[in-house]
């Protein structure tokens, strides 16, 4: 029997895992790719950019709205509408808060840096995750999950390096820097909400489903969205989006549709975020984004035409060099522990479960 129950929480674990990862995985590359877009042919509100990393947020009410029907058509009246209770309210609007002024970090950022360069900086968010993760969530660490930690970070400050030659033309040294500095900023920012996350699931005195999950990033991506917004007025950036839209490099329509596209693939970065965290971790989840890096990086390459130079060559190497580092050590780990998980042991398992109190 808790072999049996074993196995059923495994094959959950990847139900959850596989679809949220293809989110994860549609956002980490997508969205900058298509942020970059907007910047390359002429936009430059960095305000606006930040408010379509969150702005997609009422998409999650479709499913919310479904599994909601489903109760009621089981339950009847009494069926809740939402699940969430205060503290873990409170909780999701800090958190919104903190995204929102990320969402400004990163966007700022991608303005002035070159997608490839951009994407390996924020590699080192891998290390602020695990640094942040021991401290709220006592994440135990591997020989292995340390050594691709440090391959990832060491990557990602090659770039640091001869960061000059990558500087787009027309740009000033002193923007580039500051696009920098502060994708470096949002990198860290973006490495203490993950485990942030991951310790309002633990600390939630209530039953945590994936329905309160969903409701959870509702609340972080609305809160998220109405600090950009504030930002957005304060830089009149209502008024100056119709003018920018007309002078926009293809076309009035496709301006447009930049901004939507740019909503719905960043919000897929969100909800797969908060759904490996659930299923897995905010390390596991900071790992596939680092993962994830460099292959925005060879997009960019091949759809930007932005140059590889020998640090990108370095800092990829050094990024795949730590992906399988670790998911080696993973798979050991859980050999090892396979293996010595014994009969007598799964049956004091199962009494231990089963025995009254």
């Amino acid at each position: 029997m808790g072999e049996t129950n074993q196995n059923a929480n495994k094959k959950m674990k990847w139900a959850l895992l596989l679809p949220n990862a293809l989110f994860l995985t549609i956002g980490a590359c997508g969205g900058p790719m298509v942020m970059r877009l907007y910047f390359i042919h002429g936009g430059n509100r960095v305000w606006l950019s930040s408010w379509l990393e969150t702005g997609g947020w009422p998409i999650n009410f479709i499913p919310l709205l479904v599994t909601y029907f489903l109760r009621r058509r089981k339950e009847g009246p009494a069926a809740k509408l939402y699940f969430m209770r205060r503290p873990v309210f409170v909780a999701a609007t800090v958190i919104g808060i903190l995204t929102g002024l990320d969402n400004y970090l990163y966007a700022y950022g991608i303005a002035r840096l070159p997608v490839s360069t951009s994407s390996l900086v924020l590699a080192s968010q891998l290390a602020f995750t695990a640094v942040f993760a021991f401290l709220l969530v006592q994440q135990k660490f591997t020989p292995y999950s340390i050594n691709a930690i440090a391959l990832l970070t060491i990557g990602a400050g090659v770039l640091a390096l001869h960061t000059s030659s990558d500087r787009p033309e027309g740009e000033s040294s002193k923007k580039y820097f500051m696009g920098f500095f502060m994708t470096v900023a949002a990198a860290v920012l973006y490495g203490f909400i993950l485990p942030l996350v991951e310790m309002t699931y633990k600390k939630a005195t209530q039953a945590l489903t994936y329905t309160l999950v969903l409701e959870i990033q509702v609340v972080m991506c609305f809160f998220a969205t109405v600090f950009c917004t504030i930002g957005m007025a304060i830089n009149k950036d209502f008024e100056a989006i119709p003018r920018e839209a007309r002078e926009f490099g293809l076309g009035e329509t496709t301006y447009y549709v930049v901004l939507v596209c740019s909503g719905l693939v960043w919000q897929s970065f969100f909800l797969g975020s908060i759904g490996i965290i659930f299923a897995g971790s905010s390390l596991l989840c900071a790992i596939i984004i680092a993962v994830l890096l460099p292959m925005t990086e060879i997009l960019a390459i091949i759809f930007y035409k932005e140059k590889f130079t020998a640090e990108k060559g370095v800092s990829l190497v050094l990024s795949l060099w730590g992906f399988v580092s670790y998911f080696y050590g993973e798979l050991k780990h859980s050999k090892e522990k396979s293996e010595t998980q014994t009969p007598e042991t799964e049956m004091a398992v199962d009494i231990s479960v089963t025995t009254p109190s």
